[in-house]
């Protein structure tokens, strides 16, 4: 006799993925540091000490100083409030640009599903880092470089949203909301965009990762605000004394790569747990072993 099978709960699923644990966690302390950056390194981030030059990491600095004697702690806690907040407006604007365009392509097709695509291949063929170096010259390195990479990182969220959307548009509850006299906006709003909610989070995380190392490298090129800490300053700042203080580029590189790779992992973690068929796969080996027990 075989007992009933009781369905694993969301929570279950997601502790039973070691990428999305590992994803989450790198991701969440990233951003804890970057929102309580003033309270973990207070002072000033450009303060500078003619006798702390150099030092290696320490009690009174956990990661070093650089060659003017700044606190480097100071420089990457600062540093990730920078990144992250650059990653925030980015994935904002690309997530409003990619679920309208793909959702709206994939629901009404036809003529403005063509147009829809042949803007996001126009967009696509852009060369975005150096477009932000352009942009760089012309106003200058803060928010209109997140606003370019916000406009120009939409393309790959539109092609999923829009395929998710052909399909869904052929199911029947969409067919009955039609029926019902609902317009375009109401199907999406109400029934579009939260099915295609799981496939976005999964391309705006692996969008994030891909952001972080956009931003450092424009500031490793010097091309970011000087009156900010960002990681990439950091590494070009520590690119002469590199056998000399092995703490100026390994602290600051490390958390960009902390960083990149739990955005990896959460969109990798995310994207299976989100998958029917790893879903159903774990139904079936939950159901088979409460069969066995029964």
């Amino acid at each position: 006799m075989t007992t009933a099978v009781a369905r694993p709960t969301a929570w279950r699923r997601a502790l039973g993925r070691p990428a999305l644990v590992t994803g989450s966690l790198l991701t969440a302390l990233v951003a804890a540091v970057a929102v309580l950056n003033e309270r973990l390194a207070p002072g000033y981030v450009f303060a500078t000490s003619a006798t702390d030059r150099l030092a290696p990491p320490s009690g009174a600095h956990p990661m070093g100083t650089d060659q003017l004697g700044r606190d480097l702690f100071t420089g990457v806690v600062r540093g990730a409030h920078t990144s992250l907040g650059v990653v925030v407006g980015v994935v904002v604007i690309a997530a409003v640009i990619g679920v309208v365009v793909g959702a709206y392509a994939g629901l009404r097709g036809g003529l403005v599903d063509d147009v829809a695509m042949r803007a996001v291949e126009a967009v696509q063929t852009v060369p975005r880092f150096f477009l932000a170096v352009l942009v760089v010259g012309w106003f200058g390195p803060g928010r209109p470089v997140t606003v370019l990479l916000g406009l120009t990182s939409w393309p790959f969220l539109a092609r999923v949203v829009r395929a998710e959307t052909l399909s869904l548009r052929e199911r029947a509850f969409v067919d009955a909301a039609r029926s019902a006299g609902a317009g375009d906006l109401r199907i999406l709003v109400r029934h579009v965009v939260p099915n295609i909610a799981p496939g976005a989070a999964v391309v705006l995380a692996l969008t994030g990762s891909r952001v972080v190392l956009l931003e450092a490298g424009l500031a490793f090129l010097g091309l970011s605000d000087a009156n900010v800490a960002s990681w990439g300053s950091l590494i070009n700042n520590a690119q002469p004394y590199l056998e000399a203080a092995w703490w100026m580029s390994v602290f600051p590189g490390g958390a960009i790569a902390a960083t990149v790779l739990g955005m990896n992992l959460l969109s990798d973690g995310l994207a299976d747990l989100f998958d029917p068929l790893s879903t159903a796969g774990e139904h079936r080996r939950t159901g088979g072993e409460a069969s066995l027990g029964g």
